[in-house]
């Protein structure tokens, strides 16, 4: 039997329809078959599976595997469901995805920059002041990450005339961006940036990274953008060091548990933008074609796409 390539999905049908006719179409010769309708002996065959927040049981039931290819670029979720003994994992790296994480950082940086949460309260007061205009040059943008989304972020924030460091957990060199590292290197970011952009992988040493004690090592009246996890942030820490005036404003595209409950204060937060996990949505034309080629690849050489070290989560 020939080797299936498995789509294993808690996507909707409509939508998961739509992924396998763009990648199906990208691979002729292949036989992507949905999960669902994978019979014992395909299952037993297939040696490659496309995941997209898969039940852990379907994949561990694809005895065959090789190698796992995520539709996303974040895997922290993938890899906790599915343990050390799963196949490799190949994660998502689309330029696309990291040009509209770029386009995102640049457009909530300048809405920060240029002071647009205080013109909405005046807005709503009917109040008719203009705020004193801060030059891009004054102001310095940290950026937490210096990885594929965090590297392209920071070119576009240095294009834009802002004064940038930026944070790894090894050393990294960029030009035009101060780049630090390490303990010492973050507390260093945290007290010189005017704005701090989180775009940390999730990861049990980022968990809770921005706790209590480290929020109130940023300078005072600093904003922090968090297009990352959630869980990087220690929420009640942040909603604290707002209330209390160290921190002036934060846009929050993800959360602890997303969707957002209705009932969650953080709707109505007076210092607290809130998204619904918009920063960076995934091209299905892009990644499509990304999967097809990695797939295409590995069929031809039998070697694979670089895959995630577990144990760093990435």
């Amino acid at each position: 039997m020939e080797k299936p390539v498995a789509f294993v999905t808690s996507l909707d049908r409509e939508t998961e329809s739509r992924w396998l006719t763009r990648i199906g179409k990208l691979l002729p010769t292949e036989n992507l078959l949905p999960f669902r309708e994978m019979n014992t002996l395909e299952r037993k065959a297939a040696d490659i599976a496309v995941v997209a927040n898969p039940d852990p049981v379907d994949v561990r039931s694809l005895s065959g595997l090789v190698w796992i290819h995520s539709l996303w670029a974040g895997v922290e979720r993938l890899v906790a469901v599915l343990g050390p003994s799963a196949p490799p994992i190949v994660r998502l790296v689309d330029p696309e995805l990291a040009r509209a994480m770029a386009e995102a950082v640049l457009a909530w940086t300048h809405y920060l920059q240029r002071d647009m949460p205080a013109y909405r309260r005046q807005q709503s007061k009917r109040l008719w002041r203009q705020q004193p205009y801060r030059h891009p040059s004054t102001v310095t943008v940290g950026v937490l990450g210096l990885g594929t989304l965090g590297t392209v972020a920071a070119q576009r924030l240095v294009g834009a005339g802002f004064a940038v460091t930026g944070w790894s957990r090894s050393p990294k060199f960029m030009d035009s961006v101060v780049c630090l590292h390490g303990e010492d290197g973050l507390n260093e970011l945290l007290r010189i940036a005017d704005i701090t952009v989180c775009l940390l992988p999730l990861t049990s040493d980022t968990k809770d990274l921005l706790h209590a004690g480290r929020l109130t090592r940023m300078r005072a009246g600093a904003s922090l953008i968090n297009f990352a996890r959630g869980p990087v942030v220690v929420t009640e820490d942040l909603v604290r060091a707002l209330d209390a005036g160290q921190l002036s404003h934060a846009v929050l595209d993800v959360f602890e548990h997303e969707p957002l409950s209705g009932d969650s204060p953080l709707w109505d937060h007076p210092s607290i933008t809130v998204l619904p996990h918009i920063s960076a949505p995934t091209d299905m034309e892009s990644a499509a074609r990304i999967i097809a080629q990695n797939i295409g690849a590995y069929r031809s050489t039998g070697l694979l796409p670089r895959t995630i070290d577990v144990e760093s989560g990435y």
